[in-house]
Parts: structure tokens; C-alpha cells; sequence
């Protein structure tokens, strides 16, 4: 993956995908609704890039936002695959919380490339069981690229649980790192949930 699709992938990541966004009680999900989560999502992620706190500050503040706007839990179970829905309850559950605060840090680490950037929302529309967000991101010295995000409210909130930037998946990056980390560590998911505790 180029090296300005995959900052642009991480720092978007961070802003994101479990799980404290406000219910809407009873308004569904629609268009206008998609268009304000991401509006308001990278509102804060250029918030905390913007801000001058020390990087330590910074990978916790965009730990936060991605459990406020993103479906953590679906991105974290879909990064592992299979060995998801063969974990019992706690495990999931501990390499849950590990993996949040793993893509904190992981995409937290890009930020400084993206200060005196900006990415506008353009749009939004129904896909399938869940709306597409269309942004296009206008980096320093790069040429513009297409943010598509998509959003659900299956778990009751509206959240966002996957990023395509000019065709690269989130999701599908994620589960090819998670599954390459699994695989070396014999499928032992207690020893993953450890190193991603650790890494960053």
C-alpha cells in the first residue's frame, strides 16, 4: 500500500470504528445522520491533531474517538477472523479491549503528517444495509483521495466499522495484520491480546 493512502488509512482508523456514541431513540438511521457521525468525527480527530498535547495525551484522545464513533467490537472481530466466534466470552473480550487501545497508538502515531490537512465530507447515501460516507481527503503536497466510510446502526448506535480509501479496505488490512500476528503466535489468543497490549 502507498505510503500516503496507508497514513491516510491510520490516521482514519484512529478516528475511529466500540461504543459510547449517544442513542438516538427513535429517529433511524439515515443520510443526514451518517453525514453528521463523520462530520463530527473528524472534528475531533483534527481537535486532537491540532491541539499540542504531549503523544502520549494524543494516542488515549484518539483511543477515545474511536470508541466513540467506531463498532469496535465488529472491527475487532472482524480483524480476527475464525478464531472470533471459537474464543470464549472473556478472552474476546480482553483482546477486544487490547485491540482499541492497539489502533490507538498504531494510527495515533501518523498524526503529525496530517497537521495543515483537511478532509471534507461530501456526501452520503444508502449501500446495502448500511450508508456510505464519501469525504475526500486534501493532504500537504499529495493529491486528493477519496474517503468512503461506512455506517451502521445494527448495534443500536450510529457507528462507523470500515474506511475505503481509493480502494484500500480497512477491515480487510486489518484482518490480513491480525491474522499474520495470530498465525505467528500459534493461534494462542491470549498471547496476541498480551503483545497488542504492549505494542506502541
Amino acid at each position: 500500500m502507498p505510503n500516503s493512502r496507508r497514513g491516510v488509512l491510520m490516521l482514519l482508523g484512529g478516528a475511529a470504528a466500540l461504543s459510547v456514541a449517544p442513542l438516538r431513540g427513535a429517529w433511524a438511521l439515515d443520510s443526514n445522520h451518517a453525514h453528521a457521525l463523520i462530520d463530527t468525527a473528524l472534528g475531533e480527530v483534527y481537535g486532537v491533531i491540532n491541539s499540542g498535547k504531549p503523544t502520549a495525551q494524543m494516542y488515549r484522545d484518539f483511543e477515545s474517538i474511536f470508541v466513540r464513533y467506531a463498532d469496535v467490537d465488529v472491527i475487532a472481530r472482524s480483524a480476527l477472523g475464525p478464531a472470533a466466534r471459537q474464543a470464549d466470552p472473556a478472552a474476546l473480550a480482553a483482546y477486544t479491549q487490547a485491540f482499541q487501545g492497539y489502533i490507538g497508538r498504531k494510527y495515533g502515531k501518523r498524526f503529525r503528517e496530517f497537521i495543515g490537512s483537511k478532509i471534507e465530507v461530501t456526501g452520503a447515501r444508502p449501500l446495502k444495509s448500511f450508508y456510505a460516507v464519501t469525504s475526500v481527503a486534501y493532504l500537504n503536497g499529495r493529491a486528493p483521495m477519496e474517503v468512503e466510510w461506512h455506517v451502521s446502526d445494527k448495534s443500536g448506535r450510529d457507528r462507523f466499522f470500515n474506511i475505503i480509501i481509493e480502494g484500500v479496505n480497512m477491515l480487510a488490512s486489518e484482518r490480513a495484520e491480525i491474522s499474520a500476528m495470530l498465525t505467528a503466535r500459534r493461534g494462542d489468543l491470549a498471547a496476541l491480546t498480551a503483545d497488542l497490549q504492549a505494542a506502541g
